[in-house]
């Protein structure tokens, strides 16, 4: 019997606001001493993460898409292809079914459970924040991160639900925005056709006809669409060149910042 859990869907936990509290009272407590960067921090979080220095770190990737868009094949040919090149990253991907909340997922997902939508959905979130500390431990000590699937597909999901957008984003912010974001575009009934669709919960046309248009939303000018119905090869040569640029920028002293804090 799955645990249950009596949240109000409105008062998520908005881990975002908690992880900066300290802070504003740091700032409060030491008003004169502190006051060139206490504008340095309301200006930008990144110099929390940062300290205002510009060190060579690794890059936070992550490849998002429609289920069966191939994100899984893709994020380990650019994991072979970084490490042949001498980089030091890794291969992540969400949820991660290792811990205790990503069992509760992985059962939830196999219909093997029943959750209620806002409740799965703070887990999914839940999810990613366990790894959050290790996350930006891994990037400031120059390694490289290959994300398959983020915060992203947390919100195109439960919003194709019926979800409040805007409730769907706040248990998220946060947590580090990513570097780059690599959506492998591809038309749903197209998916449909690959093998193994259907296997979990998620994977029903119509619904993955809702979540196209909930990243459609989503997606931004930085966003790197990428026709996934091309050759593997073609896509996979693709992907290197932009992802070989994004690590040099980020090995250049690219400061991390937050989801969405902005």
């Amino acid at each position: 019997m799955p645990p249950t859990f009596s949240l109000s869907p409105y008062k998520a936990l908005n881990f975002g606001a908690l992880a900066f509290g300290k802070l504003s009272k740091f700032e409060l407590k030491f008003p004169s001493k502190c006051c060139i960067r206490q504008i340095q921090m309301a200006k930008n979080h990144e110099s929390v993460l940062s300290g205002g220095k510009s060190e060579s770190r690794g890059a936070l990737i992550v490849l998002e898409g429609l289920d069966r868009s191939g994100k899984t094949s893709q994020s380990s040919k650019l994991l072979t292809y970084l490490e042949g090149l001498g980089h030091s990253a890794e291969l992540w991907r969400f949820p991660d079914r290792s811990t205790n909340v990503g069992q509760m997922i992985s059962m939830y997902l196999s219909n093997k459970s029943q959750l209620d939508d806002h409740t799965i959905h703070l887990l999914f979130s839940a999810n990613r924040w366990e790894k959050r500390s290790l996350m930006e431990t891994k990037l400031k000590t120059g390694t490289t991160l290959i994300v398959d699937r983020y915060s992203y597909s947390g919100v195109a999901f439960s919003s194709a639900k019926g979800l409040a957008l805007e409730w769907c984003k706040a248990p998220e912010i946060g947590l580090l925005s990513p570097d780059l974001v690599l959506y492998l575009d591809i038309q749903p009934e197209k998916a449909a056709e690959r093998g193994g669709y259907g296997g979990e919960r998620y994977e029903q046309l119509e619904f993955q006809k809702k979540v196209a248009k909930c990243y459609q939303v989503l997606h931004d000018a930085s966003w790197k669409i990428i026709d996934a119905c091309q050759p593997i090869e073609d896509i996979e040569k693709q992907l290197q060149e932009i992802v070989l640029d994004c690590v040099m920028t980020c090995q250049k002293g690219k400061p991390l910042s937050n989801l969405w804090s902005g």
